[in-house]
């Protein structure tokens, strides 16, 4: 009988394969954001192997990207609180649309594909109601057809899991307003929570933290194939306090925390900038641009197998043999059972690095 870390690793190995759309883009692997030394920022395609096989220019910073699930099309999100997302032709390097975000409204840097690509989702602040809301966009124009709110405040990072159905959103608890920047405006009363929604916008399930950890913001996630699903934390409290940054939740369950011990955790600063689980699916991993450093854990039992030191690592996506990573210092390299270089382009990659996936 096949076992279950085979399958997983079946599973994973043919997620990463780019489809056939994107084989006219060069095939790339992942997407990511980054600032070029002519000052321009752009979205670039990757191989595995960190060649950029295309780079398409963005009017401000980026954040991440979603990819269509058929078509070589990428919509890459402002930086929150940025108002434009670009949807990109990456066979053309044409501009198919800009979106903007309705009055009221701004992105928080993340988007999702339905499974059969029809309808865009993005997460979005109600910044007057100080409410998260979720954008529903219709791509074979991108107009927008409405919204539904996300089950929270401070919805950042969202991912369709692997039911095609279901949309799990990082609702980060914290309330911003753009007048004010990035001003964390409710420290004192945020309450993050994961909250599972069906794609018509009724909440499944909600998940919360322990009550001493309310300052714990949910910001980034990562979703294996058997539907569990990674979320990256940033500690917005007492900075003499060093909580864990990755958490993992099963449907119906308790949410784990995982940690290093207080030597290691404590020079991370609170913060986990993103979060994958390897190719095979039984380690997770979330980097620490502010540590400078990559933490891996095995996921059965919690246990951190590897910190590897890198300086200003963010960018992190599964790969067949572990991950790939990215830095502030145009570095993309590769972590197996130990982390190696493997092309430095004159770039700053910014936080993410996004997979092109199959569709289940």
């Amino acid at each position: 009988m096949t076992s279950r870390r085979n399958f997983l690793a079946g599973l994973a190995a043919a997620s990463l394969n780019p489809i056939r759309g994107w084989a006219a883009a060069g095939a790339p692997d992942y997407l990511a954001a980054a600032l070029f030394p002519d000052g321009s920022y752009r979205l670039a395609g990757l191989s595995a192997g960190g060649d950029i096989l295309f780079s398409l220019p963005l009017p401000a910073r980026g954040h991440a990207a979603a990819a269509h699930p058929h078509l070589a099309q990428a919509v890459a999100f402002a930086r929150r609180p940025g108002t434009f997302a670009v949807v990109l032709d990456c066979t053309t390097g044409a501009e198919i649309k800009r979106l903007n975000a309705p009055a009221g409204r701004h992105f928080y840097g993340h988007g999702v594909f339905s499974p059969d690509g029809t309808r865009l989702f993005t997460t979005e602040n109600d910044y007057e109601a100080g409410d998260g809301v979720i954008g529903v966009w219709d791509t074979t124009d991108y107009r927008r057809l409405g919204e539904f709110p996300s089950g929270g405040i401070g919805p950042h990072d969202m991912r369709l899991m692997p039911d095609g159905q279901t949309l799990v959103i990082a609702n980060g608890g914290i309330e911003t307003h753009p007048e004010m920047g990035r001003t964390k405006l409710n420290l004192p009363t945020m309450q993050p929570r994961l909250s599972y929604l069906d794609l018509a916008g009724s909440i499944l399930e909600q998940v919360e933290l322990p009550r001493e950890l309310h300052k714990n913001s949910i910001r980034h996630l990562a979703v294996r194939q058997d539907g569990m699903v990674g979320f990256a934390l940033q500690w917005q409290g007492d900075k003499t306090q060093h909580p864990p940054l990755l958490g993992l939740h099963q449907r119906s369950e308790a949410p784990r925390l995982l940690s290093a011990p207080d030597a290691e955790q404590r020079t991370l600063q609170g913060y986990a900038g993103s979060i994958a689980f390897s190719g095979e699916g039984d380690t997770v991993a979330i980097t620490c641009p502010r540590g400078n450093a990559l933490h891996q854990f095995t996921v059965a039992d919690g246990q951190l197998t590897g910190v590897f030191p890198l300086e200003d690592v963010c960018g992190l996506g599964p790969s067949p043999k572990g991950f790939v990573f990215t830095t502030g210092t145009g570095a993309v390299g590769e972590l197996a059972s130990k982390a190696r270089i493997s092309a430095r382009p004159d770039c700053q990659w910014d936080n993410h690095l996004i997979p092109i996936r199959t569709s289940a």
